[in-house]
């Protein structure tokens, strides 16, 4: 199922706003910076990448649903296992 660009966009903020704390957590760890605070930074991208997967999901849902004819929509089976991967 091919996602609308332009609702994507709420993804592509929030995969990048991660990919710039893993930036800032290779540095800490290149720096030496204590262990509770990589692991804190660690959990804070895990976090933005669950949610950017949510999202995702939750957007190709609305998608899928809003339209007459989903001819390329996953089925409720294939949605259901993507959802369960990201808990």
């Amino acid at each position: 199922m091919q996602l609308d660009p332009e609702q994507m966009t709420v993804v592509t903020r929030r995969l990048k706003r991660a990919q710039g704390q893993l930036g800032g957590i290779v540095k800490m760890i290149e720096d030496g910076r204590d262990c509770k605070d990589v692991v804190t930074q660690l959990a804070a991208v895990n976090k933005a990448l669950d949610r950017a997967g949510f999202a995702l999901i939750s957007i190709g849902m609305k998608q899928c649903l809003a339209a007459d004819d989903c001819e390329d929509a996953l089925d409720v089976e294939t949605m259901e296992k993507l959802f369960l991967s990201l808990a």
